[in-house]
């Protein structure tokens, strides 16, 4: 099999994953390519300590704007195509990993499709950084041997949906739920229609390991009460299994430094 054909001039993308957004959890690859790369786009995941760290004459942002304004998937493929042709050392600065919903194997493809070399540089994912962080583990050899990673995206109403909430259901393991915050209310009314028990614990852990982050504890029929009476916004994970009340056992021992942590929790009835 022949070698691809490559422009000797054309620069490498590094499909670089930043972690959960503390700049101290930055691997020692992704911290020197940044000190180093002629252009990095971002978008506002990595976090803000690490955006703050970027030069303004070497960065642009790609991610969503004032206004409502956003770049397309179809417009950051294009430029980062666009910059490696100049010779350029391009990273791509993605929150948590690149290849965990994050869109890098979209790019990697497009990458290759147009002959410009790539390097993936992997990063701690917020789907175990930020439930670590907040005394939470995904696996727990008293409580489950097994993970899911879902995305909260999408509506677990519709006809094909591509996530099984009912066989997640059946699994009895964690789920990790990205992006989840905004349709915490139909995957967890899914999840208790497919007999999850509606005691099960939840956790949500908003900005994990960025300043000013928040854990808000309830249970999966309690726990839309909770996101509101808590305010937790996007961005936040969702974690729903027995591991989730592990916390309790830990949170006054837990020294991780993540700003103003605040705690909140329902009842496990509801009020009337």
């Amino acid at each position: 099999m022949g070698q691809p054909n490559r422009d000797t001039a054309t620069g490498t993308v590094y499909l670089v994953g930043s972690g959960p957004g503390d700049p101290d959890l930055l691997t020692v690859k992704a911290a020197r390519l940044l000190e180093d790369a002629d252009i990095v786009l971002h978008d506002k995941l990595p976090g803000p300590e690490i955006i703050e760290q970027l030069p303004d004459d070497r960065s642009e942002d790609v991610g969503k704007r004032a206004g409502g304004e956003r770049t397309s998937q179809k417009e950051i493929n294009e430029r980062l195509v666009e910059l490696a042709r100049t010779g350029k050392t391009v990273v791509r600065l993605k929150g948590g990993d690149p290849f965990v919903f994050g869109r890098g194997g979209e790019e990697a493809e497009y990458l290759a499709a147009h002959d410009v070399p790539f390097e993936v540089v992997p990063g701690i994912t917020s789907a175990v950084a930020a439930p670590g962080v907040a005394g939470i583990p995904v696996t727990h050899r008293d409580h489950t041997s097994s993970v899911s990673f879902v995305t909260g995206h999408e509506d677990p109403t519709k006809e094909e949906s591509a996530v099984d909430w009912e066989a997640l259901a059946a699994t009895g393991g964690t789920i990790v739920v990205l992006m989840g915050v905004g349709r915490l209310p139909d995957y967890t009314a899914a999840l208790r229609e497919a007999g999850m028990d509606a005691g099960t614990p939840v956790a949500l852990i908003e900005r994990g390991t960025w300043p000013g982050q928040r854990v808000a504890t309830g249970t999966l029929e309690t726990i839309v009460e909770v996101r509101d009476e808590a305010g937790i916004s996007p961005p936040a994970v969702t974690v729903i299994g027995d591991v989730a009340g592990s916390r309790e056992a830990v949170v006054d021992f837990l020294a991780n430094e993540v700003g103003d942590e605040t705690s909140a929790s329902a009842p496990t009835e509801p009020e009337e």
